[in-house]
């Protein structure tokens, strides 16, 4: 009977071997090679950044890690990383932060980081002590370096650790081996193109997961070098003309759209994030009462003042409200004749500008000229040509923390503060005060439409996609879209003539005997076309004097600035905004406008501003 038994048993499992060996061969065979051959991902070189001359300004640098291999462990993981931290400084951030990693880790046989940013001794240190330390090892990696620190962190914006949030944004198979993503700026809009493509290395591997052997592998493909508009030399320039201000220049080639200089003060260093910042660098970073993590140049929003007061005088005559030859009247104020209160507003010279036609208006930036013509044109008309300039939304090309301000209409007070448009409404949007808001990108952009008379050139920093040819030479290709900002229409203006009748008012301002910026013009060895502005911080009360000293910083006016050059050839259009008037309080005129010189100078001429002036800057 045992027998019988026994016989049945091994009918039974040679049935069963038969079963799996034969009937079922293909079947186990496939899953035994799912199981035994997968595919590990190899991460792409991340692109490089050049500026306009080619000059490396985003690089990748080796940077060593020390990493947990949890499979190779013997011992306790806590017991081994706490070992590690007698041997090295290991924070309690560091911990925090390798706890987390360790719980979202992708897969087998993956090393975790626990510490980056090695120093050759500490790599020493580890080495010696690899024997008691077993699952414990340190790791190369590329990693982003910005050279030239925060003189372009504004501009080009930063890479950072990837998180669970950007994962699900992107594609998880292309990011299935990268740490790193674009977080702000140009790092972030052209992520896509500076990443590359995920390369794979089918390997065989043993029932625990660890890699035996690789059986084919595809090559990861680099991400795209970005040749950018910006110009070095002329950024590290501006940021030294600005240094300890709370200020920003953006500057623009009007040929082409292309921006020069996007500077903001203070700024910071990028390198600081792209590993992870301390809690108390980040800290001091966010609390500084400087704000340098604030990009002043596309998200500073201020009252253009004065600098606006070309488009005022575009909308006034085009729209046919006042003739090219219209002349007021300035006793030093104003008032509108339906007015119970009479009302009076103030033309900056209290003494007034006495017979002032369009000319003399702009060269002397006369405050009641403006108010006459803006009251006479109303806000519709006004806000009509501010839009045709760009203002209230936004045009460029890629800066996607770009913010659009606030371009006023009678519709949009409603909505806001459920209250009509008055009169005064328009005199003070006539002046560049009141509700409108712009952005020193937004002004930097009317400067380059005045320039061009009119033709758009979308403000981008974009040259073009970096490709060394067989022979060594540069080749640029660009993008196939234009990304989420349509470029506007050209400005048509019912008569062309009056864009020279406005730029040769501009010219007076820097060139005229009357100008406000004759001082800073007057020398010149090319043409400019300027306008100042002084955009008032806190309110002054009627028959009040505004009296700097008596101030404290941050509630005196800003100092702003606009301009193009030459006039007969423009390749340069500027703004310049400086919080609070820099260190004398002073208004566009005399803080503004003479930064915007030596900017000028810098560029059309190849002068070092420290050199030519010599001296403090403000």
């Amino acid at each position: 009977m045992a027998f019988v038994l026994v016989l049945i048993a091994m009918g039974a499992l040679v049935s069963r071997m038969y079963v799996l060996q034969v009937v079922d061969n293909d079947r186990y065979s496939a899953i035994s090679d799912k199981n035994r051959i997968q595919l590990k991902p190899e991460k792409p070189t991340r692109g490089l950044i050049f500026d306009r001359s080619g000059v490396l300004i985003a690089d990748n640098k080796p940077s060593y890690s020390v990493t947990v291999l949890k499979e190779e462990m013997a011992g306790d993981l806590q017991q081994i990383v706490a070992q590690v931290g007698d041997i090295i400084d290991l924070s309690a951030r560091d911990l925090e932060r390798f706890n987390k990693r360790l719980e979202r880790r992708r897969r087998p046989y993956e090393s975790v980081m626990l510490r980056s940013r090695l120093t050759p001794q500490e790599i020493a240190k580890l080495s010696v002590n690899y024997h008691r330390l077993p699952g414990i090892r340190v790791e190369a990696d590329l990693i982003r370096f910005y050279p030239y620190g925060e003189t372009l962190v504004h501009a080009m914006g930063y890479v950072g650790r990837i998180n669970e949030r950007e994962l699900k944004r992107v594609d998880e198979k292309n990011y299935s081996a990268t740490n790193y993503i674009g977080k702000l700026g140009i790092e972030k809009f052209y992520e896509s193109e500076l990443h590359g493509t995920v390369g794979m290395r089918k390997v065989e591997t043993n029932a625990r997961g660890r890699v035996m052997r690789v059986l084919e592998n595809i090559e990861p493909v680099p991400g795209k070098d970005l040749q950018l508009t910006i110009d070095l030399p002329l950024q590290q320039i501006t940021e030294k003309l600005l240094q300890n201000e709370k200020a920003s220049v953006v500057a623009i080639d009007p040929r082409t759209g292309g921006i020069l200089a996007l500077v903001s003060t203070p700024g910071y260093d990028p390198n600081l994030f792209v590993t992870g910042i301390s809690n108390k660098a980040y800290n001091a970073l966010r609390e500084s009462p400087d704000l340098p993590l604030f990009n002043r140049a596309i998200r500073g929003g201020y009252p253009p003042g004065s600098t606006i007061k070309p488009i005022t005088a575009l909308a006034a005559i085009d729209s046919g409200a006042v003739p090219v030859d219209y002349t007021v009247y300035d006793p030093g104020w104003y008032t509108i004749a339906d007015d119970r209160y009479q009302r009076k507003y103030r033309d900056w010279k209290r003494s007034g500008h006495g017979n002032v036609n369009l000319n003399l208006a702009l060269a002397q930036s006369c405050d009641v000229w403006f108010y006459d013509a803006g009251h006479k044109t109303g806000v519709d008309n006004i806000s009509h040509y501010m839009d045709m300039f760009g203002l209230g939304k936004v045009t460029s090309l890629d800066l996607p923390e770009a913010i659009a301000a606030v371009l006023p209409t009678k519709s949009w007070k409603k909505r806001r503060y459920k209250q009509s448009w008055y009169p005064g409404d328009s005199l003070n949007l006539s002046i560049g005060q009141g509700y409108l808001v712009t952005t020193p990108l937004q002004l930097a952009t009317t400067a380059m439409l005045l320039a061009n008379r009119g033709v758009w050139r979308q403000p981008k920093l974009l040259m073009g996609f970096r490709e060394v040819g067989s022979k060594g030479e540069v080749l640029l290709t660009q993008p196939d879209t234009q990304g989420s900002n349509p470029k506007p229409d050209n400005i048509q203006l019912k008569d062309p003539a009056l864009w020279d009748a406005v730029i040769a008012g501009m010219t007076e301002v820097m060139h005229g005997k009357r100008g406000t910026a004759r001082k800073v013009g007057g020398d010149a060895p090319y043409l400019i076309a300027g306008k100042t502005g002084t955009a008032q911080v806190v309110g002054i009360k009627q028959g009040e004097r505004y009296d700097a000293s008596k101030l404290l910083k941050k509630h005196r006016d800003h100092a702003l600035f606009i301009a193009f050059a030459p006039v007969d050839d423009p390749k340069i259009a500027i703004a310049v905004v400086v919080e609070n008037g820099g260190k004398l309080g002073g208004g566009g005129s005399s803080t503004a406008a003479p930064l915007a010189r030596k900017i000028l100078d810098a560029y059309l001429l190849g002068v070092d501003p420290q050199q030519q002036w010599g001296g403090e800057i403000l």
